[in-house]
């Protein structure tokens, strides 16, 4: 209990240097994939602190009295609820942020080809248009699942 306080300090260090790193250094090939991979390292251990700390809060060596059973089991099914809901928050989250990166990638990659067939032949522009399209109904998937996930 007494280092608890270092928790969010490790956490924003994980979460900053990335950023900081990437200020230091200016941009090449190498450097793009070293900070992609040190940003996926980052988030899995911040997601591992965050996973793991919960659950520490929940143990207790605490003798209960015999009077307090009845509101023990309700405080455990609102706990229950709760974090029910903290991992629908986390699912819907997740079905954002990945539908978002898919689509993102998609209209990148079909952004510049679809311009580039308008350019040279007008009347394409109608079936450039649709392949774009595709890409960002990956996001607005991700979205409609997050919305399904929190309200039903």
């Amino acid at each position: 209990m007494m280092y608890l306080f270092l928790i969010p300090i490790v956490v924003l260090t994980l979460l900053f240097t990335p950023v900081i790193i990437a200020i230091k250094k200016k941009r090449g090939e190498k450097s793009v994939k070293n900070a992609i991979i040190g940003n996926i390292c980052t988030f899995f251990g911040v997601m591992i602190i965050c996973a793991a700390l919960p659950l520490g809060m929940y143990v207790s060596a605490e003798e209960v009295p015999a009077s307090s059973v009845s509101e023990t089991a309700e405080s455990e099914d609102s706990a229950a609820a709760a974090s029910d809901n903290g991992i629908g928050y986390l699912a819907a989250a997740l079905a954002v942020g990945l539908g978002s990166i898919g689509g993102g990638l998609a209209v990148a990659a079909a952004a510049p080809a679809a311009i580039g067939a308008v350019s040279e032949d007008p009347k394409s522009f109608s079936k450039a248009l649709i392949f774009v399209a595709l890409g960002e109904g990956c996001a607005l998937y991700g979205f409609i699942i997050a919305l399904l996930m929190l309200f039903m």
